[in-house]
């Protein structure tokens, strides 16, 4: 018996040929009972039919392009694949035939870290879906195994909701989730594209992306989340002063949004001049240069420096 047939068995699903209608059971009611949660694998005999599990060729394999998980973690990804080393694929992926080979509707993390394991077939359910089911099916499989960072299952649910007409209630029974978790998620694509990759990389939580929704000056904050590590209730307390929800005292200061290109430039006029150097450019094309010096050997060495004297 070859390493990628190991802990491997056939396993026939109940028969169930009708796809049953209704979002209140989730993914089961899109895949019709197919097994998704069940231990599987399949012997090395010949190809099954229906919803019996198979061994397929990883190589005749193709990710679905429009899968709604555009990141994958490697860590997580390399501890999944000593797992299948050692144990082997456990639950098979949903396929549905694809050009001469097959697509993949449920299942590519498991397929690649089956790649890294070094296997050269996989168990997997080959069924019959259209391109609208595929699609479904691939959002509501990552949004049920939370696969997802919280930015792309908003964006999960935000296609739902457009290409397929489901409401945020019947979307929140799709997937065991309340009402509210799915609309505060979609309410996380109206921040900038910019705090929206921040939250992806995990550089500021989702609870500090929701304090940020509504305010003006949100790459502002969200940088300063970064920089000084600030909570969630810190972060809602400088939401709330940018909403002009706080007064007095308890005001602090919110950082504008840095140009890159200006910042490089004050660190190569530093190094020159030996100062702190900050430059104030505005949106018309002016500004103002301002040069820190902290004794006056410093200020009589500058302005050798500006007049062209020998220092």
């Amino acid at each position: 018996m070859s390493t990628d047939e190991k802990d491997v068995k056939t396993v026939e699903e109940p028969k169930r040929a009708r796809r049953p209608h209704g979002l209140g059971r989730g993914l089961s009611a899109l895949l019709g009972e197919a097994a998704q949660e069940e231990a599987l694998s399949a012997s090395a005999g010949g190809r099954a039919s229906g919803n019996s599990v198979q061994l397929i060729d990883i190589s005749t394999i193709n990710p679905h392009p429009d899968q709604p998980r555009r990141h994958f973690d490697d860590a997580a990804l390399q501890e999944l694949a000593d797992s299948i080393s050692r144990r082997g694929v456990i639950q098979p992926i949903i396929v549905r035939p694809m050009g001469g080979g097959y697509q993949i509707v449920a299942g590519e993390r498991r397929w690649r870290a089956a790649q890294r394991a070094r296997l050269h077939r996989i168990p997997a359910i080959v069924r019959e879906f259209d391109d609208a089911e595929t699609l479904e099916i691939a959002l509501v499989e990552n949004i049920q195994r939370q696969d997802l960072n919280p930015i792309e299952e908003a964006e999960a649910y935000s296609r739902l909701i457009a290409e397929f007409g489901h409401s945020q209630e019947a979307l929140g029974r799709l997937v065991g989730k309340s009402r509210s978790h799915v609309a505060n998620l979609i309410r996380l694509l109206d921040l900038p594209k910019a705090v929206q990759a921040a939250v992806m990389e995990g550089r500021i939580s989702m609870g500090h992306a929701r304090a940020l929704i509504g305010i003006d000056n949100a790459e502002g904050v969200a940088r300063l989340i970064e920089e000084k590590g600030l909570s969630v209730r810190e972060t809602e307390k400088l939401a709330n002063q940018a909403k002009g929800h706080v007064s007095g005292k308890a005001r602090q200061k919110i950082p504008p949004v840095r140009d890159a290109d200006i910042g490089a430039l004050e660190h190569h006029l530093a190094d020159i001049l030996g100062l702190k150097v900050l430059i104030g450019h505005r949106a018309d094309g002016s500004g103002a240069v301002t040069l820190h010096y902290s004794t006056l050997d410093q200020l009589d060495m500058l302005c050798q420096r500006l007049s062209g004297e020998p220092i």
